[in-house]
């Protein structure tokens, strides 16, 4: 099983241990082992792991950023689509980057890859 070192050497944008301490990383890890079945993942279950607890530690650190500013932490939020700033505008096609009916997962990169793989364990075999 992946541990909170493996996890900081394969994501080590998750490296900060300030921002990202050790206690929430193993939380996370925690509760990612109970939603990746080894018997379906495999070898690659230990990065299934490691995706859902990235997935959860971005989650956690936005409702940390939000309310260190007095916003409010847990708030939904989806991708964003667009944003404007003065006379500047930016606006994202969310839709090329989510996954349909993927939910909660399509809010960080570490989801939607943790979805991608997770939908291919359940595909079976593929003919040629």
């Amino acid at each position: 099983m992946s541990s909170v070192a493996q996890f900081r050497q394969d994501f080590p944008e998750f490296g900060n241990t300030t921002t990202y301490p050790d206690s929430s990383v193993s939380f996370w890890m925690g509760i990612a082992v109970s939603l990746v079945n080894p018997d379906r993942w495999g070898v690659l279950t230990d990065q299934g792991i490691e995706l859902v607890t990235a997935h959860h530690l971005v989650l956690a650190q936005r409702d940390q950023a939000a309310a260190a500013v007095g916003g409010v932490p847990g708030e939904v939020k989806g991708p964003t689509a667009s944003k404007s700033v003065d006379k500047v505008s930016v606006s994202y096609d969310t839709g090329a980057v989510t996954l349909t009916d993927a939910g909660f997962w399509n809010l960080t990169t570490y989801g939607v890859r943790f979805m991608t793989i997770a939908r291919a364990m359940g595909a079976g075999g593929m003919q040629l």
